[in-house]
């Protein structure tokens, strides 16, 4: 076991190594042969061209491009000086860039963000894991039957229907229509259950589209392990059919699970932008909008970073429970 671990964290070193020069390329290297201003890019189309040439000097787009990557490397690990002439900006470490046109450092603005986009993604990862797996094993188990078939349909809504229409269906019925719910966003520190009238709405919205494709993979694939001969194996040998399908089946259905889990909550911590902009939650998906819209590059290169890095996380999580729940992986 020590030595699958040892393995997978070399392996996400390596990984995490792979992804910055990726985004680095990607933001500063395709730009320029694409024959686009880098510079213009990060600090504005409106801005003078003393402006212009003062943020090309501060990101030493003149140096070789081995330097601007080692740069950009260890200015997340050690933070970064941006310098041009006698003008110096420092960005302490994690360094994740420098908006030159709100003068803001990238990171700090994420991390007062980024406790709404967690909240989000975890409170809904665990009514969508609860509902779709529950559906998921009692239509593999009732295949055919009225349950099946009505779980189904509500599935396929839940997967066809695009959260902007269900989380404004939502406000409309529960929120504006009955009163039941005040959706407006109140900070945790301010009142728990004001917070929690705020986070309602969108939890169960957002866990509405990931229950429905979890119950439909949960179904189908349980009930091609339940076809399986060790299944066959255990129920000739006098188990109880619970035992079976909670020691047996469960594991392997939990598997192909766990993978979709990690990639999805990593994906989640950059932001789920539709839900945050329905709800109006100020998490890491509105500020993106909002970099975007404003052609904010800075802040869409930390979210694209921190998207990254949450997938590569997830991910080894996900490794490493693998291990726990399928002894086979620890054998390999």
């Amino acid at each position: 076991m020590l030595a699958y671990l040892i393995r997978r964290l070399f392996a996400a070193a390596v990984m995490l190594v792979v992804i910055i020069l990726v985004v680095f390329g990607i933001f500063f290297l395709v730009p320029k042969w694409a024959g686009v201003d880098v510079a213009l890019s990060f600090v504005g189309k409106q801005a003078d061209p003393a402006a212009v040439e003062g943020v090309r000097q501060k990101l030493g787009l003149s140096d070789p491009v081995f330097v601007q990557a080692w740069e950009f490397f260890k200015g997340i690990f050690a933070g970064r000086t941006y310098a041009a002439g006698g003008d110096v900006t420092n960005c302490s470490a994690p360094c994740f860039g420098y908006s030159f046109r709100t003068e803001q450092a990238v990171w700090p603005v994420l991390t007062e963000r980024f406790p709404v986009t967690l909240a989000l993604a975890l409170g809904a990862a665990v009514l969508w894991l609860i509902f779709g797996l529950a559906a998921g094993v009692l239509s593999a188990l009732k295949r055919g039957t009225l349950w099946d078939r009505g779980a189904m349909v509500v599935a396929l809504s839940g997967v066809s229907l695009p959260i902007y229409f269900t989380g404004l269906l939502s406000l409309a019925i529960f929120s504006h229509g009955l009163g039941w719910i005040n959706a407006e966003f109140v900070p945790l520190e301010d009142s728990l259950s004001g917070w929690l009238g705020g986070m309602i709405l969108p939890w169960v919205t957002l866990a509405f589209l990931y229950a429905a494709m979890y119950a439909r993979i949960t179904r189908a694939t349980m009930m091609e392990i339940l076809g399986e001969d060790y299944i066959r194996t255990a129920r000739a040998k006098g188990l109880k059919e619970q035992v079976v399908i909670r020691k047996h089946a469960m594991r392997s259905t939990l598997t192909p699970l766990l993978t979709m889990l990690g990639m999805d909550l990593g994906a989640l911590m950059g932001g789920a932008i539709l839900t945050e902009t329905t709800f109006s939650l100020p998490g890491l998906g509105q500020k993106v909008l909002d970099a975007i819209q404003n052609q904010d590059l800075p802040f869409i290169l930390g979210v694209v970073l921190i998207t990254s890095l949450a997938v590569l996380i997830a991910n080894l999580v996900v490794d490493i429970l693998y291990a726990v729940i399928d002894p086979r992986v620890r054998l390999a």
